[in-house]
């Protein structure tokens, strides 16, 4: 059954027709692609928060290039992105729409457990481990830059996110900027340690993924993109306020109860686009035009939509 401030906010923003949109039925199945990830989880509660007539069928991938392509073909009506993903993509004009964040932070740079590296600007030299095009990548760069560094000071080695501790305790690579559960994952293991929380107050901030639909999905049924906001704003809420069941929930994916919990320190589960939030992803476009990751920035007002997620926040407007 449907939480009683669920069935508020869907009967609330039923009275809110959105200017310009054509309303049409819901799907008979509504799909959505995420990661099996700690701070990606939201997704797999959806159900929960849907109508008992909509049934949710959540599809795992285990990357944001293979979902996005989903979405553009009409198999997913809606899946989860990297922030810099989806910048990428409204930038070559692609009909891609953010209407929700997903999760902050969850990042680190790692370097060895033993490494005599004890901050950014004695990376000169280093072989880096990355995956380009990510927000990490996005990241590793900004640290660098930071630190006095240029990407040809170091040397940056393509490795998968999931091969990244594995190489560190090889002697592969001497560092590397993942998401978690990597970096906990390799603390624990007692193969690296962590090097810096690569999140900037001054520009981009801590943000990393958001919820992304096809522009013709929310032009001709804004409905269903309400009932997933709706979702994903009452599971995150949910998932914050029960963290054992956060926990709990995570655990089906792999990870060990230890490593769950280390890394929920350096997670946050998110669903808001605020005024800060706006800014920091037009910060991130800049950066990333400045360091060449696009050839020019998207439309913001094409790319954000934040109608859905101020209803949530104001149900009762």
């Amino acid at each position: 059954m449907i939480k009683a401030t669920t069935l508020l906010l869907i009967a609330t923003s039923m009275a809110l027709p959105l200017a310009g949109y054509t309303e049409s039925p819901a799907p008979a199945v509504l799909r959505v692609g995420t990661w099996k990830t700690q701070q990606t989880i939201q997704p797999f509660l959806y159900q929960k928060y849907l109508p008992e007539t909509l049934p949710c069928k959540v599809m795992p991938f285990t990357n944001p290039g293979d979902m996005k392509t989903a979405l553009l073909a009409g198999s997913l009506d809606a899946c989860g992105t990297t922030l810099v993903h989806a910048i990428i993509s409204a930038a070559k004009d692609e009909p891609v729409v953010l209407v929700c964040s997903m999760c902050n932070k969850c990042s680190a740079l790692v370097v060895g457990d033993k490494s005599d590296v004890q901050s950014p600007g004695n990376l000169k030299g280093k072989r880096i481990g990355y995956v380009p095009s990510t927000m990490h990548h996005l990241l590793l760069l900004e640290v660098l830059h930071r630190a006095g560094l240029k990407p040809d000071d170091v040397k940056l080695i393509r490795v998968d996110f999931f091969d990244m501790v594995t190489a560190l305790s090889h002697g592969q690579i001497d560092a590397f900027l993942s998401g978690e559960p990597y970096p906990t994952l390799a603390v624990k293991q007692g193969i690296g340690r962590i090097l810096a929380y690569p999140y900037f107050g001054d520009s981009i901030g801590p943000i990393n993924a958001g919820v992304l639909v096809r522009r013709d999905a929310l032009e001709k049924n804004p409905e269903m993109v309400r009932y997933i906001v709706s979702a994903h704003a009452a599971a995150t809420r949910f998932l914050q306020q029960n963290p054992d069941e956060w926990f709990r929930r995570t655990a089906e994916f792999g990870p060990a109860s230890d490593v769950i919990r280390q890394a929920a320190k350096n997670i946050e589960l998110a669903w808001d686009m605020d005024e800060a939030f706006v800014a920091q992803v037009k910060c991130l476009g800049d950066k990333m035009l400045e360091l060449g990751m696009i050839d020019k920035l998207p439309d913001w007002n094409r790319l954000i939509d934040t109608r859905f997620v101020t209803e949530m926040r104001n149900p009762a407007r």
